[in-house]
């Protein structure tokens, strides 16, 4: 399924009710889920059949596999708004709504009806394993596996996998022993209960509190060849094109959604402090921060659209504006969250103001799906490559 295969007619009107449904939701339970989570420290059980329920789960997947079709520009829409609630719940919608698509475009017809499928109905959950501790990102693995007939025997180490212990498989990426490059890795559904296979629980974060994360180590793993994605030598292209590229741009949405929930908590804020008998909006200083923050916000959103119309057209430049859509939000996260939390001033910083959570979730951002540095990287690649072949 390419990201071209949609619906020839879009029920507006429905996706408009849909939308208002989430705003609500958002507002609403979510909230109540958000201080359950922050006073447990842990996301319940019932959270994630409650968004399965919903259907939140299977939002941008095709309707033959249950899912609801919703284009991927459209489908940002919705998770700016999720990206305004609790950090783990946005990471729940996130993720599921994309791994699938890693899959599909490389599944054959029983892998997809093994995965695919279920993941998207919510039968079964599939953490992301590509990140390990003594290595940098891409083709920088040293996870590795050793075939023997129909069996793949995996080695090595990954770290920082969310959801990596309460998954029932890890799309979990590795090299053939002896290779370098992109040229030898593969992609591999590994049963998270296989032998061979340690499980650690990693400690709480600073924010997106709740969300379990993982180190993994594996000795000799078993993993069966049937359970390979596409080809050897297409573990990247696996893990690239068919999920960082469109989820950079979803991470770069969830970015402008939190900055939007800083900044709207800064302005009521401002509306109702009052300091030397004014109000905290009639002061020029705090009418400027909040101009400038609105203004980050859209122009980042503005790119962000743009890099998925391009990813949905299937454009050359795609991955290069993805970085460049992670980039920008990430920075522009960080400025209006700042900000956002002067304006509080000093009672902001504590629990349970809602900015200091929002504050503290907004570092994450500058971790997922690749740091700044990462992104500078693939950006730059592909200006200087671009330019030499024109030259």
């Amino acid at each position: 399924m390419k990201q071209l295969d949609r619906p020839v007619l879009f029920d507006e009107t429905a996706f408009a009710a849909r939308k208002d449904e989430i705003a609500a939701y958002v507002a609403g339970p979510a909230e109540e889920w958000a201080r359950r989570i922050e006073r447990e420290r842990h996301v319940p059980a019932a959270l994630w059949e409650d968004l399965r329920a919903r259907g939140y789960l299977s939002l941008a997947a095709p309707a033959e596999y249950g899912g609801a079709a919703i284009p991927f520009t459209r489908y940002l829409e919705l998770i700016e708004l999720f990206s305004m609630s609790h950090a783990s719940i946005r990471m729940i919608v996130h993720v599921v709504n994309g791994t699938w698509r890693a899959m599909d475009r490389f599944a054959t017809g029983e892998q997809r009806r093994a995965f695919v499928i279920p993941s998207v109905q919510g039968a079964i959950k599939i953490a992301f394993t590509l990140t390990e501790p003594t290595a940098g990102t891409g083709a920088d693995l040293r996870c590795s596996v050793e075939r023997d007939g129909d069996t793949y025997f995996l080695s090595g180490e990954k770290h920082l996998i969310t959801f990596g212990t309460i998954c029932d498989y890890w799309l979990l990426f590795a090299r053939l022993a002896g290779t370098r490059g992109a040229d030898g890795t593969v992609a591999l559904l590994v049963d998270r209960h296989a032998p061979g296979a340690t499980v650690v629980e990693m400690e709480e974060s600073m924010g997106v509190r709740g969300t379990d994360h993982a180190r993994l180590s594996f000795e000799r793993t078993p993993v069966p060849v049937k359970n390979r994605l596409g080809h050897e030598g297409a573990g990247l292209d696996v893990a690239l094109g068919g999920f960082l590229v469109p989820s950079r741009i979803s991470v770069a949405m969830s970015c402008v959604g939190l900055a939007r929930r800083g900044h709207e908590l800064a302005i009521e804020y401002a509306r109702r402090r009052e300091t030397f008998g004014k109000r905290l909006a009639q002061r020029q200083a705090i009418r400027f921060m909040i101009a400038e923050n609105a203004t980050d916000i859209e122009a980042a959103r503005r790119l962000v659209l743009h890099a998925a119309r391009q990813w949905e057209a299937d454009s050359p430049e795609a991955p290069m504006l993805s970085s460049m859509s992670k980039l920008q939000a990430v920075e522009m996260l960080t400025r209006v969250t700042d900000k956002a939390l002067q304006i509080h001033g000093g009672i902001g910083f504590w629990q349970p103001s809602a900015i200091e959570r929002v504050y503290r979730d907004a570092r994450a951002q500058r971790f997922e799906e690749g740091t700044n540095e990462i992104q500078k990287t693939v950006i730059a690649r592909a200006l200087l490559e671009n330019s030499e072949s024109n030259a």
